[in-house]
């Protein structure tokens, strides 16, 4: 899986369980009536407690110049010091949206299942923070990458 390309995501919530928060790339849409998330956590990370007892989160999708961030979010680093990184607001849930990411999408966790090491979350988007700028951060072979958007597909070569 270290070969897929996929977007960064910084999964935040606050809550009785506390405010902590996560790196993921294993978040995708699942519907659009209601507007739906589904994002995957190991049940060993470091933010597992928090998200398993509030019921709300935040879906911050990353922009190419967010890596340090990403990275803050994706180590061993203590969960107050990560939040350092960034600048932060809430809105409906009063999960932690970052300022500038390409998008923020406020969701109330609707169902929990297990799978595996990790719970599959599905949430339902209540609100979306104002849009960032820049290009898309993602993460493949073991690093972070910008993808340009709006970058047009590559040309076939002539025959």
């Amino acid at each position: 899986m270290a070969r897929v390309a996929s977007a960064v995501h910084l999964v935040t919530t606050d809550g009785a369980g506390g405010r902590a928060g996560f790196t993921a790339s294993a978040v995708c849409s699942v519907s659009d009536g209601p507007p739906t998330l589904l994002v995957c956590i190991n049940r060993s990370s470091s933010a597992y407690a928090a998200v398993s007892v509030n019921a709300g989160l935040c879906v911050n999708t990353l922009a190419h110049d967010q890596s340090g961030v990403a990275a803050a979010f994706g180590g061993r680093t203590p969960m107050a010091v990560r939040f350092e990184a960034g600048t932060w607001t809430t809105l409906v849930t009063g999960a932690p949206a970052l300022l500038g990411a390409l998008t923020a999408f406020d969701c109330r966790i609707v169902a929990r299942h297990p799978v595996g090491t990790h719970d599959v979350l599905y949430c339902e988007v209540v609100a979306l923070a104002e849009p960032g700028d820049g290009h898309g951060l993602v993460y493949a072979d073991r690093g972070y990458h910008t993808v340009p958007l709006g970058a047009a597909p590559p040309r076939e070569a002539a025959a």
